[in-house]
């Protein structure tokens, strides 16, 4: 959370975190699997880089006399009203501290201190589709993968049941489960999930390595080309692979769950 927490200071972060995900927001899996204690770790994550895409495209909004800001944190109420993170200048600056303002609250677009020093100029959600073409698998292009970039990057990333696999097993359980998924991908392109990462849209396919699992093992990432080409060089972690779509919106896949 390091570009938030040195654009503001958060007095109570958890508690704070805790009422826009229990008790503000439309209700989401914020955590992976069922943890005893909810840590909120996919909405910290989501928050962060919600702000920085906003911060580089100047999406944060001051009020006329920058003694407050705010931005849309591109989240909603229950009722479908926009949430924003709202803050006042910071008065008391701690030595060492970039931090100009200090966080008072997630507010709903309605609330009265949002419209009082923001009433025209409320601020929108961060912006990944200037280009919508680029969220949709085209089955016309071609996908073609770097086996070997993907093994020697990645294997870290493989199950740990086949991590002490030699390269000839982990080579044909990858070959195979890439064959599988163009072959799906392409009578369904709903299959190919978008994330954002490192500026750019990309597109998430699920590989299954295990068999007889229901559930994928890791994230082909496919980056379009000019050609009509998919290119896939890595993998991620479902994890990963949530944290980055999680950007974007609220995956509705049957395959990418938190």
């Amino acid at each position: 959370m390091l570009e938030l927490f040195s654009f503001a200071y958060f007095p109570k972060f958890e508690t704070a975190i805790q009422y826009l995900a229990e008790t503000l927001a439309d209700k989401e899996q914020w955590d992976f699997g069922n943890p005893v204690s909810k840590k909120y770790v996919i909405l910290k994550n989501y928050l962060e880089h919600t702000f920085r895409k906003l911060k580089t495209d100047n999406g944060v909004s001051y009020s006329p006399d920058n003694k407050f800001a705010c931005f849309n944190t591109g989240l909603t109420t229950g009722n479908q009203e926009d949430i924003f993170a709202y803050f006042e200048e910071l008065k008391n600056k701690k030595p060492g501290s970039t931090a100009q303002f200090c966080f008072r609250a997630f507010l709903k677009k309605s609330d009265h201190q949002l419209l009082t020093n923001f009433s025209g100029n409320v601020p929108d959600c961060a912006d990944y589709f200037k280009d919508p073409e680029l969220l949709i698998f085209n089955p016309k292009y071609e996908l073609i993968p770097d086996i070997d970039h993907i093994i020697s990057d990645n294997k870290n990333r493989f199950p740990s049941h086949m991590t002490s696999s030699d390269g000839n097993d982990l080579r044909r359980r990858l070959v195979g489960s890439i064959d599988e998924v163009k072959r799906k991908a392409r009578s369904n392109y709903k299959l190919a999930v978008p994330q954002y990462y490192n500026g750019r849209i990309q597109l998430l396919l699920p590989l299954c390595l295990t068999s007889g699992s229901p559930n994928p093992d890791l994230a082909l990432v496919l980056y379009r080309l000019k050609d009509k080409t998919y290119s896939a060089r890595t993998c991620l972690t479902i994890q990963m692979a949530y944290n980055n779509a999680r950007l974007i919106v609220k995956p509705q896949s049957d395959w990418l769950k938190p």
